[in-house]
């Protein structure tokens, strides 16, 4: 096994030849780094597909690909397509465990969750003779899935795996013999993905990435001890008035992993096809899902004093965007009046900047005049021509509600507008019915923090919010901030590059 390059950058990691798939990271103390487990997706997969390849890190910045770890079994082996799973080191046996999911529709039963092990985490040995079976214990055989192995307060080993409209808990004493605890089902009648159990502080979360189409994203709930949050999982008792959302439609599969002090979590924010940037960039909605797989995008988990969990800006990544660009006013609307830096913007007023580069940090303080004032950033935002379509990609702020109990929350909108070449005006939202609601400052005052690296956009708020997406043509073009009818004061505007 060697070590492999890949494209590696800011915010997203591709390996060298296709895509990341389901991300399993682990802290691994004797190297003292964390090490993401992740399945390899390829353009053209075979009978075998979905090994699991390595990644190391120790900032979740600058990733090293240690190569294929775990492969692949034959087409007629139940783990012929390899499914997500886990990897967690038992110091006294001084052995790594992945345990993980063996698919193949052509075996007794389509899913059945598997292990292998290793003396140094890097070479494994598929054990092929044991099996967790759903149907062995009255639980499905088709969907049996994603295992996540954790300790509990009891001090046993504790592995939840995902079944049917239900998860299944299991534990064990020496982390190879399995005895079923409970299952425990879920309200809503779909099934969700990727379970992730830890603990932080004095708080007990399971994170899982929830597969109904109108609600795409990563949710998680919370409780003062595991039976407590078990509880909160069976009725579906989310920690906020938003479902517990986590992120966006374009951040999936997430998991996470901690060393001690700090805790981050690893998704995937998918690909999409086609040639017209446009159309690509519409293209996950509710009547379209996503691709499978894309670029692996980081975040570090912040914890607030009620238990609820935010998502912000990785230090490590931060700190990779050095370079000062000075912005550049092109252009003023009435209602704008813009120095460079610092301005107001009412009405319907904007201000257009100057091409972006690949990789830009773009941050400032953005103060509405009153409560209900909206705003937004633009991007893909180019000079508008007579008889040209003049479209571009907004991320919008909306603090005007009459939804019942969220006069309070903000709701971050991201939709496709502008005018075709007939002049007429269109707006299409490209994450479907799925937004995010988050609260809205007591003093109209949100700082801004907007990471691009190349097609992959990560908006944080307040460190109450983070919005992952694509956006095809991101670099090259410029962009602008928009009044919505109200009146903002834009302050401390800067842009930083790498």
């Amino acid at each position: 096994m060697g070590i492999y390059d890949g494209c590696i950058r800011a915010y997203r990691y591709n390996p060298a030849i296709g895509t990341c798939g389901d991300p399993m990271p682990y802290y691994d103390q004797k190297s003292g780094e964390f090490r993401i487990l992740y399945l390899q997706e390829f353009a053209q997969n075979t009978e075998s597909y979905h090994p699991m390849w390595l990644l190391s890190t120790k900032d979740c910045a600058n990733y090293t690909n240690l190569g294929e770890v775990l492969p692949a079994g034959a087409a007629a082996e139940q783990d012929a397509g390899v499914g997500t799973g886990c990897c967690v080191y038992d110091a006294e046996q001084e052995t790594y465990y992945i345990y993980y999911t063996g698919h193949n529709a052509a075996c007794p039963q389509t899913e059945a969750v598997m292990r292998a092990t290793s003396t140094d985490g890097l070479h494994y040995k598929k054990d092929m003779v044991w099996m967790l079976k759903g149907a062995e214990y009255g639980l499905s055989d088709t969907d049996f899935r994603d295992p996540q192995i954790f300790a509990g307060d009891d001090n046993r080993w504790h592995i939840v795996v995902s079944g049917k409209l239900q998860f299944a808990e299991f534990v064990s004493d020496n982390l190879q013999d399995w005895t079923l605890a409970e299952s425990f089902g879920m309200p809503w009648g779909r099934m969700s993905e990727c379970p992730d159990v830890f603990k932080m502080g004095d708080w007990w979360y399971m994170i899982l990435s929830d597969q109904d189409k109108y609600g795409r994203c990563i949710k998680y709930f919370k409780g003062r001890t595991w039976a407590e949050l078990k509880n909160a999982v069976k009725n579906a008792w989310f920690p906020n008035a938003d479902e517990g959302k986590l992120d966006s439609r374009g951040y999936f599969a997430a998991k996470t992993a901690g060393n001690g002090q700090d805790r981050y979590i690893w998704g995937w924010c998918p690909i999409r096809y086609g040639a017209d940037i446009y159309a690509k960039n519409t293209s996950v909605r509710d009547d379209v899902e996503p691709a499978w797989a894309g670029a692996l995008v980081c975040h570090r988990i912040a914890q607030k004093e009620d238990g609820q969990l935010a998502f912000v800006p990785v230090p490590g990544i931060a700190s990779k965007y050095g370079k000062s660009v000075q912005p550049v006013v092109v252009e003023q609307t009435e209602g704008a009046d813009f120095d460079g830096m610092n301005g107001r913007i009412s009405g319907f007023g904007m201000v257009r900047f100057s091409r972006l580069g690949y990789h830009n940090h773009i941050s400032m303080t953005v103060k509405t005049r009153n409560a209900g004032d909206k705003f937004a950033f633009c991007f893909v935002r180019g000079e508008h021509k007579d008889g040209e379509e003049n479209k571009w990609f907004q991320m919008g702020f909306n603090n005007q509600h009459w939804e019942s109990g969220k006069s309070n929350l903000c709701r971050v909108e991201f939709k496709l507008e502008g005018n075709d070449a007939e002049g007429r005006y269109f707006d299409q939202f490209v994450n479907g019915a799925l937004s995010n609601f988050v609260p809205r400052p007591a003093d109209n005052t949100y700082n801004i923090d907007i990471f691009t690296d190349n097609s992959v956009v990560v908006v944080y708020y307040n460190n109450v919010l983070s919005y992952t997406t694509r956006i095809y043509g991101i670099q090259k073009n410029g962009w602008s901030i928009n009044s919505l009818g109200g009146e903002i004061e834009v302050s401390d505007l800067k842009v930083t590059q790498y």
